[in-house]
């Protein structure tokens, strides 16, 4: 009994990165549905084999109340509870999206404009589920 009190006490010790945590998995019926943050929204659905069909559409107005766009749509790949999308042909984007029941937390990393994106337009932000199921695609003009 003092052996394991001595080790809990150690983990609990240990800086949190240093914990080791194993991501949560998510099933599809926890992440299949459209996520939104104010204008943005993106579309999700599970293809099984740790992939993912994702599509993107954000908006941006600008001052004079036109919107600037951007949208993307391709495949993601998701370990645990986090998934990597990088959108079309770019090569210095990566959008990271991390799955929570109800929500999901994006990252982008690369600017508007290397990720095909509109001014301004970012997919960074924490999105709320909407609805949830399969998504119904918006058509991306070519």
């Amino acid at each position: 009994m003092l052996r394991l009190s001595i080790l809990f006490v150690i983990a609990l010790a240990m800086p949190i990165g240093a914990q080791r945590m194993t991501p949560r998995t998510v099933t599809a019926q926890e992440i299949n549905g459209v996520y939104k943050d104010g204008r943005n929204d993106f579309r999700v659905l599970a293809l099984g084999h740790n992939k993912l069909k994702v599509q993107f559409n954000g908006e941006w107005m600008t001052r004079g109340g036109y919107p600037n766009l951007g949208e993307a749509m391709g495949e993601a790949t998701i370990q645990g509870n986090v998934a990597t999308f990088i959108p079309g042909d770019t090569t210095k984007c990566k959008i990271t999206m991390e799955f929570f029941t109800n929500k999901m937390v994006v990252q982008q990393q690369g600017t508007d404009a290397e990720c095909g994106f509109g001014h301004n337009v970012m997919a960074s932000g924490t999105y709320r589920r909407v609805k949830a199921g399969r998504p119904k695609w918006i058509p991306i003009p070519q």
